[in-house]
């Protein structure tokens, strides 16, 4: 069983292995389940990352409903 370090397999899922990286991942992921589990992940966090790309973040509600409260509560104490 051969290791590929996470820069290999990056290089792999970008498409921008070597030909001969390519084939021996390609090859490895036949045989091994835990190769194919790792691509799986690294694919499904790409995809993630892609779908993100572009839209705004924002703080929760949550996140700003206690921003404001901390800011009323401390702003009164000076």
């Amino acid at each position: 069983m051969q290791k590929f370090t996470q820069e290999q397999l990056m290089l792999y899922l970008y498409g921008d292995a070597s030909p001969i990286l390519k084939l021996a991942i390609d090859t490895a992921m036949k045989d091994d389940m835990d190769l194919q589990k790792e691509i799986k992940l690294l694919q499904r966090t790409k995809k993630q990352l892609e779908e993100l790309k572009g839209k705004p973040l924002s703080p929760s509600q949550k996140s700003i409903d206690a921003i404001l409260k901390y800011a009323k509560d401390n702003g009164k104490k000076k």
